[in-house]
């Protein structure tokens, strides 16, 4: 997919940059793999709003995406490549010798008429789904598990991929996409490939309503607000600010945050790049 730079015939057009959408296929989903989604605006059960700047934005249905790939040994036959509006990445339909049919996340150099395969002893082919400890080191993965047969965790989003660069004995070493190395089981499943629509992090909404169509209102910065509502709020001028904050005190930048008794602490071998 590449990136399109508009003709600024009106304001909002002179700053997008839009997706060209080159390698979808097809426009309307699969009904029968459709769910209705319940807007919140932000708020929870009780109607209290727990979430600030969200609502609104345009209706969505939910695609039922297969990330757990537990249909061993049959192949299945890439039908379409298309847009899910709940994700950044986009999907694949997959038609199985069977007759079932099931969605899937799209890696790149993905296309129509491709089989893919899930299967414990199969090769690592784009696509194709296996455990780790059955991968050669250096293969690049994505849609990871965490627990063997919950389905994949990590390495979900657009461009994203997961290196294996070590195997043990009930272990694989895997490299993030933000740097950091952690094991994980061997006997979890892990797709071949990187995700499809690489290109999305370079693009530009170009205008405000842009952002309201898809669910997001203004945000406020803290340095506008009052000193009741925000550590940052108040002063004369633009004399208020001082060390970033957040809304409850805690310093936004520089402080670490991850629990050091997470269960998961022991797994990580070097934590991310500063």
């Amino acid at each position: 997919m590449s990136i399109r730079k508009l003709r600024p015939t009106t304001p909002g057009q002179r700053f997008r940059a839009a997706p060209d959408f080159s390698e979808l296929t097809k426009k309307k989903p699969e009904r029968s793999l459709l769910l209705p989604v319940k807007r919140t605006g932000g708020r929870n059960n009780t109607g209290k709003m727990t979430m600030r700047y969200r609502g609104g934005g345009h209706k969505r249905r939910l695609r039922i995406i297969d990330f757990k790939r537990k249909k061993y040994d049959i192949p299945g036959v890439v039908k379409a490549i298309e847009y899910d509006p709940m994700r950044t990445a986009y999907i694949a339909l997959l038609h199985y010798v069977d007759g079932e049919k099931a969605y899937i996340l799209a890696p790149e150099g993905l296309k129509v008429g491709d089989k893919v395969l899930a299967g414990q002893r199969i090769a690592p082919e784009v696509g194709h789904a296996l455990p780790l400890k059955n991968m050669p080191a250096g293969t690049t993965v994505h849609n990871v598990e965490l627990h063997p047969g919950r389905g994949g965790a990590m390495a979900r989003s657009a461009g994203a991929s997961a290196q294996l660069v070590a195997k043990a004995e009930k272990y694989v070493t895997l490299k993030l996409p933000s740097g950091e190395r952690r094991l994980v089981l061997g006997a979890c499943m892990a797709t071949v490939g990187t995700v499809s629509n690489g290109d999305h992090m370079n693009a530009a909404l170009g205008k405000a309503g842009r952002n309201r169509w898809l669910g997001r209102r203004p945000r406020v910065r803290g340095v506008a607000m009052n000193p009741v509502d925000h550590p940052m709020g108040g002063g004369e001028g633009k004399a208020s600010g001082g060390h970033p904050r957040s809304r409850k005190g805690l310093y936004a930048k520089g402080k670490r945050t991850r629990n050091d008794k997470k269960y998961s602490q022991e797994l990580i071998i070097s934590r991310r790049k500063k």
